[in-house]
């Protein structure tokens, strides 16, 4: 069997740090955006221990104005 591709979280979290100052908001700016009740899963996601759902990806790629895949960082894509 074929190695299959894997998203990098830790360089999918650095991706995400580097677009949420781009775009030159907060972790509480976006925690305000999710209507998340803590920052915690945002600092999970910017540390690589969690990823977005699909739904949050989609949020993201919205409020950052850039497609999933420049959010996502895959190892191994042929």
């Amino acid at each position: 069997m074929t190695d299959l591709p894997m998203v990098d979280m830790v360089r999918t979290g650095q991706n995400i740090v580097r677009l949420r100052e781009q775009a030159d908001l907060s972790v509480k700016d976006l925690q305000a955006l999710f209507g998340f009740a803590t920052p915690q899963a945002i600092y999970k996601w910017q540390h690589g221990t969690a990823m977005p759902t699909i739904d949050n990806l989609v949020a993201l790629s919205v409020i950052f104005q850039v497609r999933m895949d420049e959010i996502l960082v895959v190892d191994g894509q042929r």
